[in-house]
């Protein structure tokens, strides 16, 4: 029998994630605006590409394209009739790409839609996560990660969807960014600390943050999960550096020699599944487990 993403991480301590998927669909030709999930219909080699790139460079999880996969994100783009099709098949790329035995994580993301403002309901929300993730879950989706949070409310129901519905294990990340007092808070006004009790609460298995900031950021948010946690399992998945502006892209300059560099002072703060956002590649990974390796 499988075993569990907890069971995988008892048995090793340390588990690495893949790298970015929204920066290597441009890489491969996603034009801006278009919708990166339309490709696990129309485009799934490229996807599998991606994939397989990810586990040959040394992830031991990879996530499907489903980051913007829920209702209200498919909606923009008149493909709200198909969140199941759209989830499943990105559940069966990711699977065909990796095989049997790396893990396959359901990504999702937040669904743009601020619950404060009145715009939708928390039931509506619930439901838009319910459906993502079940059909994760039917397709053979290993766990559900979460990701990009930046609204404890949006999170929390994020979370209880996924676990009232499903039989898997749940992820739940929240992007964080550096106040002028060098604390660290979501867009949201979210604190790491507040992240803790929030997400344990709903039910989560593993907590983290994602995107946001490069590596060396994310070494004080781990240490403020651990203070307030020592044991619940910590995921990090950084960009590759802060993003600027050159010709009209978006840059990231951290390289992989940079982010791996880091990587004993994440494991030391705490860290348990290290990966990429943003900017980051296969290269990148590659680094990160050429670094664990080394202790």
């Amino acid at each position: 029998m499988k075993k569990s993403l907890i069971e995988h991480l008892q048995a090793t301590g340390i588990l690495i994630s893949d790298g970015a998927m929204g920066t290597m669909l441009q890489a491969a030709g996603l034009e801006p605006g278009a919708c990166p999930e339309s490709w696990n219909l129309d485009l799934p080699d490229r996807i599998e590409a991606i994939a397989r790139a990810y586990v040959e460079a040394g992830s031991d999880l990879v996530e499907t394209n489903t980051f913007g996969a829920n209702y209200f994100k498919l909606k923009h783009f008149g493909l709200d009739k198909q969140v199941v099709e759209i989830n499943r098949s990105a559940v069966e790329i990711a699977r065909k790409a990796v095989g049997p035995d790396i893990i396959v994580l359901g990504s999702v993301g937040p669904t743009g839609i601020i619950l404060l403002m009145g715009e939708v309901s928390e039931t509506e929300l619930y439901e838009a996560f319910r459906e993502q993730c079940v059909a994760l879950a039917e397709a053979g989706a290993d766990a559900i990660c979460i990701e990009t949070m930046t609204a404890l409310d949006e999170a929390t129901i994020a979370v209880r969807a996924a676990k009232e519905n499903t039989s898997l294990e749940v992820i739940c990340t929240m992007t964080f960014d550096k106040t002028l007092y060098g604390t660290y808070r979501t867009m949201m006004g979210v604190s790491p600390e507040e992240m803790v009790v929030a997400l344990k609460e709903a039910g989560a298995d593993v907590i983290g943050t994602n995107c946001g900031n490069g590596m060396v950021n994310m070494i004080p948010i781990v240490e403020a999960i651990r203070r307030v946690d020592p044991t619940i399992p910590v995921m990090v998945q950084a960009n590759a550096g802060q993003p600027h502006l050159r010709k009209g892209q978006n840059v990231f300059d951290e390289t992989p020699d940079i982010t791996a560099g880091f990587v004993p002072n994440l494991i030391e703060a705490g860290v348990n599944i290290i990966g990429g956002c943003c900017g980051t590649n296969p290269e990148h990974i590659k680094a990160i487990r050429e670094a664990i390796k080394k202790g």
